[in-house]
């Protein structure tokens, strides 16, 4: 069981995602955190980014996602991120959480988040 993780948090993108006309056509920010389980000993002992999974280039590809085709709803968007962090098959498993603290509730609230955990 790998136990290592690589962990990233608060990744503000802005997308056109929402079940609401207005959703799509004015867009909101979401918050993406994601958590790769991997094992980084490779790195560790080469202190070489290409033994690990280079979270920078992560970061953007996950962008690209939010920023990109609109869907209805965050748990599809928060499929297609997870499946981005299990293209590099030395991740074990992924969680990604989608928040969307601008969502159309009628309510005072903090936020609105789906998780997904995705091993193989």
């Amino acid at each position: 069981m790998t136990t290592d993780r690589i962990t990233l948090t608060g990744l503000r993108v802005r997308g056109f995602h929402g079940v609401f006309a207005h959703e799509r056509r004015d867009g909101q920010d979401f918050v993406i955190d994601a958590e790769l389980e991997l094992d980084l000993a490779p790195a560790a002992a080469s202190d070489d980014v290409a033994d690990t999974v280079h979270y920078g280039e992560l970061a953007g590809e996950l962008a690209a996602v939010v920023a990109g085709e609109p869907v209805d709803l965050i748990e599809t968007l928060a499929d297609r991120l997870v499946t981005v962090c299990l293209r590099d098959p030395r991740v074990a498993a992924a969680t990604i959480t989608v928040h969307k603290p601008q969502a159309p509730i009628p309510h005072e609230f903090a936020d609105v988040a789906v998780t997904l955990r995705r091993a193989r």
